[in-house]
Formats: C-alpha cells, sequence, structure tokens
C-alpha cells in the first residue's frame, strides 16, 4: 500500500496538483458522523418487519428511522420532515406498485424498494423508476443486506465525486445518478477543468471521465491525475461510447480503476461504483489500524515520523515557524507497580484524549513515540507561543481525573519543547526537545522546559 504521504505536488502543464496533505487524520472505521443526515423513512405495513428493520438500520447504518404503514402517512410525514431516501414495499394498504414509487418520485424522495415477491416490472423499469436499490425479501439475511445498502447511501454523502464530460447531455444523466445515491458530485466540462478542481478540491475520491474530449482525451488526464494521485486515494473509472474495446486496456494500463462502456446500465453502472467506494474505504480502514496506537488511538510512532518530516519539510521551505514537544508522564512507573498496568493503560487513554481535545481546533500534530513519551509538532507557532501553548497543555493533564476500576489518580507531566532548526533531520530535532525534556524533570517535573526558561 502506498502511504498518503505520497510524493510531492507534481506540474502538469503549468498546473499543480498537491499530494494529499498529512494533516488529513483518519477517521475510525467504527465512527459514524454524527454531522450528516441519516434521518430514513420507512413504508411497511407489518410492524414485526418494521421493527426488526428498525433495529437493524439503527445498528448497522446509525440511521434515524420513521416508520409509517401507508402512503397517506408518508405523504404526511414528508410533508413536515426531512428524509435523505425512503424504504418502501410494493404493496400498501392504500397504494400498490408502481403508484408508490410514481408518488414518491413526484414528493423528491429517492425509494429504495424491500418487497416480499420479485417484481419483473419494477426490476426492468429500473431506470425509468429511478430506484436506489431494489432488494427481496427473502429471508431473515435480506434484512441485514437491506440495512447495508441503507448505510452505504447514506454515507455516500462524504464521498465527493467528479464527473468529466464535454457533453451536457452525457455528463448529466450520470450526475443525477450520483446524486440521488447521495454523492457529493461535482461536475467538469474538459480535462483542464478537471485538473483545476482536483486541486481546489483535494478531498475528491472519485473520477468518473470521458474519453474525448477537447483539450485531451481521458486517457491523457488519467496519467496526468496517476503523476501524483495513486489509487488507494483516488479511484478512477473511464467511460466512452466508443465501439473500440481496446479503449479499455488503454484506460486500465493508464492507471483508471474500472471502465465501462455506454449506453450504460444503471445497475451495472452503481455496482461499478458501490465496489470502487467499498475498495476505498477497506484502504482507509487498513490505513487507520497501520497508522494508530492500539492502545491510545493516536498516530503511532511510524506514522508520527512520516507526516511530522514532510511537516516539517513543507514549513521551512515556506519559511512557517514551528517547534517539536516530546512529553513524559512524571513517575509512570510507580502507576503501574501501585494500581497496576490495567490502570496504567487507563492513564494513557485519558491523557491521549486530553491531548487530542486540544488539538482538534489547530493545524498541530500528536503521536505516541512509545511507553509513557508522546511528541507533538506544532505548525506555526513561535518560540514563545509553543513554550506557552504546552504550558497550558501541562496545565490541563495536571487538572485531569484519572477514574480506574479501583481508584482515582491524578498525573503531572514533564514537557520539552524545541524550535525546528532548518535542514536537520527529524532525529536532531527531537534530540533537541529530549535534552530539554530532561532538564524539565531535573529541575523538579510538572513544568515546561524550552529555549525560552532561559531568557531572563
Amino acid at each position: 500500500m502506498e502511504s498518503r504521504l505520497h510524493g510531492d505536488a507534481v506540474k502538469t502543464e503549468g498546473r499543480r496538483i498537491p499530494a494529499r496533505s498529512a494533516r488529513r487524520s483518519s477517521r475510525s472505521p467504527a465512527e459514524i458522523d454524527s454531522s450528516i443526515p441519516r434521518n430514513i423513512l420507512l413504508i411497511e405495513d407489518s410492524l414485526a418487519l418494521a421493527s426488526l428493520m428498525k433495529a437493524r438500520l439503527t445498528t448497522v447504518g446509525g440511521a434515524n428511522v420513521t416508520h409509517c404503514q401507508t402512503l397517506k402517512e408518508a405523504d404526511e410525514l414528508i410533508a413536515s420532515q426531512q428524509f435523505v431516501f425512503a424504504i418502501t414495499g410494493l404493496s400498501l394498504p392504500d397504494a400498490k406498485g408502481d403508484d408508490i414509487l410514481q408518488h414518491l418520485e413526484n414528493a423528491g424522495l429517492p425509494a429504495m424498494v424491500f418487497t416480499a415477491k420479485q417484481d419483473s416490472h419494477a426490476q426492468s423499469h429500473y431506470v425509468e423508476l429511478r430506484l436506489l436499490d431494489y432488494v427481496v425479501k427473502e429471508d431473515l439475511s435480506s434484512v441485514d443486506r437491506v440495512s447495508m445498502a441503507a448505510a452505504r447511501i447514506l454515507d455516500n454523502i462524504l464521498i465527493k465525486v467528479l464527473v468529466v464530460d464535454d457533453t451536457r447531455s452525457a455528463r448529466t444523466p450520470i450526475v443525477d445518478a450520483l446524486r440521488r445515491q447521495n454523492f457529493t458530485v461535482l461536475e467538469a466540462k474538459s480535462g483542464g477543468e478537471a485538473l483545476e478542481l482536483l486541486e481546489e478540491h483535494t478531498d475528491i475520491e472519485l473520477l468518473i471521465t470521458d474519453y474525448h474530449m477537447p483539450d485531451m482525451d481521458g486517457y491523457q488526464l488519467v496519467r496526468k491525475v496517476r503523476q501524483s494521485l495513486p489509487s488507494d486515494q483516488l479511484r478512477i473509472i473511464g467511460v466512452t461510447s466508443s465501439t473500440d474495446r481496446l479503449l479499455s486496456s488503454l484506460f486500465l494500463k493508464a492507471g483508471a480503476s474500472d471502465f465501462v462502456h455506454r449506453p450504460i446500465l444503471p445497475e451495472e453502472f452503481q455496482c461499478r461504483i458501490d465496489n470502487n467506494v467499498e475498495t476505498l474505504k477497506q484502504i482507509k480502514r487498513l490505513r487507520y489500524f497501520a497508522e494508530r496506537d492500539q492502545l491510545t488511538d493516536l498516530p503511532n510512532r511510524r506514522y508520527f515520523f512520516e507526516a511530522a518530516t514532510k511537516l516539517m519539510n513543507e514549513d521551512t521551505e515556506k519559511g512557517i515557524e514551528s517547534a517539536f514537544a516530546l512529553l513524559d508522564i512524571d513517575h509512570f512507573k510507580k502507576i503501574n507497580d501501585t494500581h497496576g498496568h490495567e490502570a496504567g493503560d487507563e492513564t494513557l487513554r485519558t491523557l491521549a484524549r486530553c491531548m487530542e481535545n486540544l488539538i482538534a481546533r489547530t493545524p498541530h500534530l500528536i503521536g505516541r513515540l512509545g511507553g509513557e513519551e508522546f511528541a507533538i509538532y506544532m505548525h506555526g507557532l513561535s518560540k514563545q507561543e509553543a513554550h506557552d501553548w504546552c504550558d497550558t497543555m501541562r496545565a490541563e493533564i495536571a487538572e485531569m481525573t484519572i477514574k480506574t476500576r479501583e481508584t482515582t489518580l491524578k498525573i503531572t507531566a514533564s514537557i520539552g519543547v524545541a524550535d525546528v532548526q532548518p535542514h536537520e533531520p527529524l532525529d536532531n530535532q527531537l534530540n533537541a526537545a529530549d535534552q530539554l525534556l530532561y532538564m524539565a524533570k531535573n529541575s523538579g517535573r510538572n513544568r515546561v522546559f524550552s529555549e525560552m526558561s532561559f531568557v531572563s
């Protein structure tokens, strides 16, 4: 797997596509983002099934489910509440089949069908009815399938997609389908415009590009993009209406992740989109666990060294002041010896949460180097500012209360702060901070030592 610190920005015909920033932190795979809309309308006349589905939708997708039994009740709810989409059967007490789906379409609410029987008409008119998905109630596992599909659609809003095609009539159906699936979508009319958007929106994770375009073809665009953005950061799907079947291999060799021919089959296209998004999610999960300290959930030593080196070099090149700090818990061995290793582990976890809260709204980087030692890279702070910021952290730590199974603990920490010396390797920078940490401990602990400590 390539690191997300892949390479430097690459110039492409005067345009610079930046590599993804090291400051972008991974979100825990188990964490559900409470800031995004997760309201689903469930239209189901069976109370028992509705109860089961609500439980699974809440557990699997963190959905907020509102249930009703009839289309009339659904109308009243749609008029008073905002929903991302609806899950409905095709047989309700007051409506059947297409009437239900057309009603929801007229109300502007995308629909996922969860029905007791295979409806060949609904499936054959998948495009016309603009369904999000179609799941048959075969057994209890089908509830899990619809719940997972719902969770996927809810989370799609976190995925930013760029669609590139010079023809609006060809671009619009793809954009509309993606937006119905709850993706955040950007559009470009040319390869050059696509490169500009990729530079501006560094969180784009899926690129869908046509082959024939006026300024550069899709093959050339893919090659330029791949110079700076590898497939573990950006998935690319090529599209063409050409009958030349060799274009698919051309795209794939250039670095595309997938390829489809027009006319596009909506269900196949959705599956390809879903598969590429799932690949991105799996990569994020693997990267997250590779970069995280298992006990504290902070960035681990390896990730901190890689990311801090990149950030330090960037800041040095731009003339931005920055500093390193090393933090060590005072008398940590005594905690383990007196209260046991569980108390020691809880101390580390509580300290990590405190430090994360302090850096949450800053551009700084934190990591656990091992044992009770933590490192901090402080971006954009002068010598005095870095000293003062660390002293604020030291005071916050001293105020913490650590609750263990058997007792309540208080701790203090010593911190050494060294401002970054241009063109010095990371090891030298941390060694300087370590020397100052040693002085802080020798001077009585629970204090910050930096160059400012020697200024009278």
